[in-house]
């Protein structure tokens, strides 16, 4: 396979070179080349202002990769990580400040006696030499029923003012607690970097519902991402045989989990009420039957592509595939299904500092793959 060096918004080939990988798209071809190799179920992805990326693996491994391919030992300092099912040490994002505080946020299943809960901390990134974190502190911990390993959500978005979001899935098992405000279970959180809660969130106030809580009615979303234009957050979850969504989150607003769904329980029976919709309970702008299984998503402002400025891109791990999305606002008014004989799971998906997609593939044998246009 191939390998690039990301240098100055060029492509440096190493001399190992393989072939690249070739797929067909409305606006021309793409090449796919493998940046990284050598992961074990690698979650998620960021950009070092220096083009190098930190990436993680489920297992419970922080690496650092250099923009010719090359992995750090695993970064020394993590938390001890419930590595089991869907859980492990999952999403990781740099502090807006990073170049001055070298500041990183990371969210992962925290074990329990008894089973795991979504945790997120901050740390420093300390790199000279063998990299490591300093001045570890957890800033948040999901309180409700535990996860005996599924559904752990967590996926981390930083705002411009710095507040964090987070999305948290519903353990499977408890997914009634979805609805119920007294814990985490089914949400988005939103809360300060030091781990406080803004005094404009929607519950602050209000007897038995937790003041972290933005929105509520989740199942368990793995892909988030701000509007560039509007600033707005968008998150993506899964459902459970069709009825993958992808919504606007908006303050104290329920999204209908598990009452209201557009697909059916794994067994083919209905989803709560069997209603697709209800009175006070928010729809999707998009939904997926069958069901895609979603994870990672990414606006598209690059220049690579300057035809899908704009877009909307979403991972698959069911569906195998990279998903693009146009939009008129907040509609979304077109779908194009690219890379659908890559055959591998998409587990993450950002812009690189290049224009680039990159993606994350969650498989024992993981890449990070580069897509762009073909020359």
């Amino acid at each position: 396979m191939l390998r690039s060096l990301l240098i100055a918004g060029s492509l440096a080939l190493s001399p190992a070179i393989a072939s690249a990988e070739t797929f067909k798209s409305s606006t021309g071809d793409l090449t796919v080349e493998t940046v990284v190799s050598g992961l074990v179920n690698p979650w998620a992805l960021a950009f070092l202002p220096d083009g190098r990326m930190l990436i993680t693996e489920r297992p419970g491994r922080l690496r650092i990769a250099t923009r010719d391919g090359k992995l750090s030992p695993a970064v020394a300092g993590l938390p001890r990580v419930y590595a089991s099912g869907q859980g492990g040490l999952l999403d990781v994002v740099l502090d807006r400040s990073f170049a001055q505080n070298s500041t990183i946020y990371f969210c992962y299943a925290e074990p329990v006696s008894g089973g795991a809960r979504t945790a997120l901390a901050r740390a420093r990134l300390a790199d000279e030499g063998t990299p490591r974190l300093d001045d570890v502190q957890v800033i948040f911990r999901q309180e409700g029923p535990l996860s005996r390993g599924g559904h752990f959500g967590c996926r981390i978005v930083q705002t411009p003012d710095n507040n964090l979001f987070l999305t948290m899935g519903e353990h499977f098992i408890d997914r009634d607690e979805a609805q119920n405000l007294s814990n985490h279970l089914g949400k988005i959180v939103r809360i300060a970097p030091d781990g406080s809660v803004p005094r404009d969130n929607p519950f602050v106030g209000r007897t038995g519902a937790r003041p972290e809580i933005w929105s509520y009615g989740h199942r368990n979303a793995q892909g988030a991402a701000l509007h560039p234009v509007t600033g707005k957050l968008w998150q993506h979850e899964h459902g459970a045989r069709g009825g993958d969504e992808v919504n606007i989150p908006l303050p104290g607003r329920n999204y209908g989990w598990p009452v209201i769904s557009w697909g059916v329980n794994y067994d083919g029976t209905p989803v709560g009420s069997g209603l697709a919709e209800m009175v006070g309970m928010e729809q999707p702008v998009k939904y997926w039957v069958p069901s895609i299984a979603p994870s990672g998503m990414a606006f598209y402002q690059g220049d690579l592509f300057a035809a899908w400025r704009g877009n909307l891109f979403v991972g698959a791990l069911a569906g195998q595939m990279l998903v693009r999305l146009t939009l008129d606002g907040e509609k979304v008014t077109g779908e194009e299904r690219l890379l659908q004989g890559l055959r591998e799971r998409i587990r993450d998906v950002r812009v690189g500092p290049d224009g680039a997609i990159y993606l994350v593939t969650d498989n024992s044998a993981g890449r990070v793959l580069r897509v762009s246009p073909a020359k």
